[in-house]
């Protein structure tokens, strides 16, 4: 009877966990043509983040930033280091942001093969940010649980240290693996990166719906995405649909994931954002 209550206990704490981290989600944008129309059904209390396409660049990711705004979205755009020209260029984007309301960014250095001004990296771009006057109030930075292709580990650990003092939070790559991301949760608070985390999480992706979405974004951007996450590949193979529902659970479950700065979950969704916000509320209700 001990043991029962004891699982009760552990199950009911899981469930809480898994509950607040998806009340504290929010979903990824990817500027395509007309896409705002897809958003009109979706409730206004849902937070979506804009990303930065290196392939169209940080204007239209400002423009659908704005026009989100206006249909009344609480909005984080990616400025992108590698697509911001200079100073001024920055001093601009800021600016526009400000006229919004919209106190929140994400500073990945992006994929841009080569920068399109001043900016080689994030850190780069934060410190620039970090001399002009602003009144942005959340700065996100990128990290990388299950690393990176061309990026040793151990250098991915340096610069999220350089890059902390300089942001208020941090959002990750997609994760697949909950045991490596735990450790790897556990293992920055260790080294003094005391940042709140978002996490990284693949929403309910339809295979032909992410391969149309992927192409209209551009081929190498598809191609990317499919060569570095083949578990996701694997499972769409399996099944025309990926959920997440596993993953969760497996997080929410980890051991010491309360010792963590585990703060909520970035939703890739591909655009599919209606699916992945019924999946988000469907799954916030089961667990209520």
């Amino acid at each position: 009877m001990k043991m029962a209550s004891q699982e009760n206990i552990q199950s009911s704490a899981s469930n809480l966990r898994m509950l607040n981290d998806l009340q504290n989600a929010y979903m990824e944008v990817i500027p395509v043509p007309k896409i705002e129309q897809k958003l009109e059904t979706i409730s206004r209390d849902t937070h979506l983040a804009v990303t930065c396409s290196p392939t169209k660049g940080v204007d239209e990711t400002i423009e659908l930033s704005e026009i989100l705004v206006d249909m009344g979205f609480n909005v984080t755009p990616h400025v992108a280091a590698k697509c911001i020209i200079n100073e001024s260029h920055l001093v601009s984007i800021v600016g526009k942001l400000q006229e919004k309301g919209i106190e929140s960014i994400f500073v990945p250095g992006g994929d841009k093969p080569e920068p399109a001004g001043d900016f080689k990296n994030a850190y780069e771009l934060l410190n620039c940010l970090n001399s002009i006057d602003h009144k942005i109030k959340n700065i996100g930075i990128a990290a990388h649980p299950e690393g990176h292709p061309d990026i040793k580990d151990e250098v991915l650990i340096k610069e999220l240290q350089k890059k902390k003092s300089l942001a208020t939070y941090i959002v990750t790559q997609m994760c697949f693996d909950a045991e490596l991301l735990g450790d790897w949760l556990c293992d920055i608070k260790d080294r003094g990166i005391d940042l709140p985390v978002w996490v990284g999480l693949p929403g309910v992706i339809e295979r032909g719906r992410l391969l149309r979405t992927s192409l209209r974004i551009g081929v190498g951007d598809s191609l990317r995405f499919l060569r570095k996450k083949t578990q996701v590949a694997s499972e769409l193979m399996k099944s025309s649909t990926y959920y997440p529902d596993r993953l969760v659970t497996d997080i929410s479950e980890y051991e010491k994931i309360n010792k963590t700065n585990l703060a909520g979950y970035h939703i890739y969704c591909f655009n599919q954002i209606e699916i992945s916000e019924n999946w988000r509320n469907e799954k916030i209700t089961s667990l209520r």
